[in-house]
């Protein structure tokens, strides 16, 4: 009885750990270093320019119809003031239309927090 009670905190335990923490409660374990920026801007260009353009300003060539996305560049963020914010927006894409999928299919964890430091060095300080 003993060992089954054990098990099961353990397995309680572990379960825990891979609950998702609220976006603005995740710490960016990715420092902010020239090599994360570089890769981060080349993951842009690849993923995100499409729509936000080569600059950020939001004004891509293949932005969904009827929707400007937004200017990374400016002062105001709707979708995220924190790192761990613009990681979910961008890791899960942003609702309720989804204008902006998810790209956690498409792009690894790093990756994302390689943009995250990019669009730091674009845009608006934290």
């Amino acid at each position: 009885m003993r060992v089954l009670a054990c098990c099961l905190s353990f397995v309680l335990a572990v379960s825990s750990l891979g609950a998702q923490q609220p976006a603005g409660t995740i710490v960016n374990p990715v420092p902010p270093a020239a090599k994360s920026v570089a890769a981060g801007r080349q993951s842009f260009q690849r993923y995100c320019a499409p729509c936000h353009n080569d600059d950020g300003k939001g004004n891509g060539p293949l932005a969904p119809r009827n929707v400007h996305p937004p200017d990374l560049t400016d002062a105001e963020w709707l979708h995220g003031g924190t790192d761990g914010e613009i990681f979910t927006s961008i890791r899960e894409g942003i609702g309720p239309k989804f204008d902006m999928k998810s790209m956690k299919s498409r792009m690894t964890d790093a990756e994302i927090w390689n943009i995250v430091n990019y669009l730091r060095s674009i845009g608006p300080k934290p």
